[in-house]
């Protein structure tokens, strides 16, 4: 019922095949027969869960899963006033099992490693992919290798990675240098590769758009707002609306905004002047580790993704990525680390600079939990307050200015 085809030359791959890119370089899609799946909203009443659209997954077996996705859409009033719209909700993909969107691609690539026969999985990563790899790897009972850049990945995602498992190799190199060895180590070792080129893994990140269909009753919203790092998760939602619409389940498909960093935004640079290509970022610097890249592998894909749909592309800054984690927390109680942060102020931005109408209605991506980067919220927060164990002390403390 699928197949695998490149997005540039259309060459064709076999689904049993296993292969990344194209001979001729180019990205890998998975294309399905359409008019073999019958799948209609009846078909789709029940709880959330990625598995609950296996009509749509490119999986034979039974499933590797820690029921990962059914995250929550919140609306959030008070961040919409904020910010000066109407409709804005919060798709939280920080409520997946290892705290990140990661899950959802990795329940489906490491089924289908199974699947294909492979015997160690491995990845690159600025850390949510190695901590939902070496999760997944230890549920399917297969070795785990990760590269990670020295230096550069919160602990609260290593410590996660080295608890369950798996191998960990810390580079003296950026994302981008990991990425290039990981893939030369699958290629000699026979090691399944699980980073977002894996056109695999993102068809599991693509059920982020059935469930904000599902959760909303079965319409789009006008526009979805997420950050983009190595630029597979736009690929993957925009993806996946298509086919929602596709199949007569939806009537629109959301505009694509994608949000990067300051010091890491090739995407937006390209969206700026035009580009069909984009020229790659030689060091890549911001708080938000897990955008903290250079040389997205999907950013083809994802320019596709934006233009398709009438999005754009803008970038924020550290300190908009901060104020906006701060905003989200105190104004509606959802935590989120810093790249997730970055969605929510580059809404801010964009509405400021009459890029978003006012009355749109918008669903921000959140891509991992707060505690996934505790460190940094300890150096940007306020430090407690250390009294006397008095009562007065304590009113003291509670009630000073």
């Amino acid at each position: 019922m699928y197949h695998l085809e490149c997005i540039e030359c259309h060459n064709k791959y076999q689904a049993s095949e296993v292969v990344y890119t194209c001979t001729c370089g180019g990205l890998l899609d998975v294309i399905y027969d359409y008019s073999d799946i019958q799948i209609t909203k009846k078909d789709l009443i029940g709880p959330l869960s990625v598995w609950k659209y296996r009509a749509l997954l490119p999986v034979e077996r039974e499933p590797i899963s820690l029921h990962e996705g059914g995250t929550p859409l919140y609306r959030v009033d008070r961040l919409a006033k904020s910010v000066g719209l109407k409709d804005v909700y919060i798709k939280h993909e920080g409520m997946n099992p290892t705290g990140s969107f990661k899950d959802r691609g990795m329940t489906v690539g490491v089924t289908k490693a199974l699947e294909l026969g492979m015997k160690t999985v491995a990845c690159a990563s600025t850390g949510n992919t190695s901590a939902s790899l070496a999760v997944y790897g230890a549920r399917a009972g297969i070795p785990a290798v990760v590269l990670l850049p020295s230096g550069k990945v919160a602990l609260g995602k290593l410590a996660q990675a080295l608890m369950h498992g798996a191998r960990v190799l810390s580079i003296r190199g950026n994302f981008d240098d990991a990425l290039k060895l990981v893939r030369d180590l699958c290629d000699r070792e026979g090691f399944y590769l699980l980073n977002s080129v894996n056109p695999y893994r993102l068809e599991g990140q693509k059920t982020i758009a059935f469930e904000i269909a599902d959760q909303l009753g079965w319409q789009a919203p006008d526009r979805l707002v997420l950050p983009v790092g190595n630029a597979g998760n736009i690929t993957a939602i925009y993806k996946g609306f298509r086919e929602l619409k596709r199949l007569g389940i939806i009537d629109s498909v959301p505009k694509m905004t994608g949000i990067q960093a300051e010091g890491a935004c090739p995407v937006v640079r390209a969206i700026r002047n035009n580009a069909a290509m984009i020229t790659p970022e030689g060091k890549p610097e911001t708080v938000a580790t897990a955008i903290r890249i250079g040389n997205p592998v999907n950013a083809r894909k994802a320019l596709i993704a934006i233009i398709e749909s009438g999005g754009t592309a803008e970038t924020v800054s550290d300190e908009e990525i901060i104020r906006a984690q701060h905003e989200l927390a105190s104004l509606e109680g959802i935590g989120v680390e810093p790249a997730s942060a970055s969605s929510i102020g580059g809404l801010r931005k964009l509405v400021d600079m009459g890029a978003i109408e006012k009355d749109e209605s918008v669903v921000c991506v959140t891509t991992g939990h707060l505690l996934k980067d505790s460190e940094h919220v300890l150096a940007v927060c306020p430090k407690p307050i250390e009294i006397d164990a008095t009562i007065e002390a304590v009113r003291r403390a509670v009630f000073s200015c």
